[in-house]
């Protein structure tokens, strides 16, 4: 199995390769700047692979929620190098991304429910919840809501504690009500954790082609559905 990653979703530009069982990787926090470095760094990563673009299975990438310009310009990057070497592509939610990489730098946390939470503007955050056993499906729908309608839904949920937090958007003070054990707000996004995520869903047959793929925004999802059927026109 031979996979490529890339994650733009969040203030960080991320790609991996998984080869042979090992995994290139690059990072970099930034910004800005991410349609620059992107191209940039999947050479790298397929250079310390020691393999050809077209010599992949698949390409993943985060489908989001996030931001919508990081979101797009993966999305946009996936779907060109997929095209080019007749690629399929595994989108992977960046909130299950997002979960797997606090757990993987928290091992104390153990097989306990994380709560992945990005800032989604307007008094809003993007989030969901998951596990060790099922780290690609949240127990709960991910969704858009207002701090205030988590804590709510996390309360009718009764979820088995302790619950713990990923994520920049755990910095609003109305999420204190959630009886949370411990939070990291500064885990990022990753790529090499998307890839973990992409190769048991590229396994199970959830590839799809690159001209399928699309962000999802949650928020606007409707209207970017609108904006498509416009410029199809």
């Amino acid at each position: 199995m031979k996979i490529l990653a890339l994650d733009t979703t969040s203030g960080a530009c991320s790609v991996a390769c998984y080869s042979n069982g090992q995994i290139a990787a690059r990072f970099v926090q930034a910004e800005r700047g991410h349609t620059q470095r992107l191209l940039p760094m999947v050479d790298e990563v397929l250079v310390d692979a020691g393999i050809a673009l077209s010599d992949l299975d698949a390409v993943a990438v985060s489908r989001g929620p996030g931001s919508f310009t990081g979101l797009r310009i993966a999305i946009s990057c996936a779907q060109g190098l997929a095209f080019s070497a007749d690629l399929p592509v595994v989108p992977v939610s960046s909130l299950s991304a997002l979960a797997l990489g606090a757990r993987r730098t928290h091992p104390e946390w153990g097989d306990a429910p994380i709560v992945s939470m990005l800032d989604a503007r307007m008094g809003q955050v993007y989030w969901g919840v998951f596990t060790a056993q099922s780290p690609n499906d949240s127990l709960l729908p991910e969704a858009v809501k207002s701090p205030e309608q988590v804590v709510l839904s996390l309360q009718e949920a009764t979820l088995s504690a302790p619950l713990y937090g990923a994520g920049p958007g755990w910095h609003y003070d109305r999420l204190r009500a959630v009886p949370i054990a411990s939070i990291d707000q500064n885990v990022p996004i990753r790529a090499e954790d998307i890839l973990q995520l992409a190769m048991p869903l590229w396994q199970a047959g959830a590839a799809i082609t690159a001209d399928a793929l699309e962000p999802r925004y949650l928020r606007n999802q409707i209207t970017w559905q609108k904006r498509q059927k416009i410029r199809s026109r």
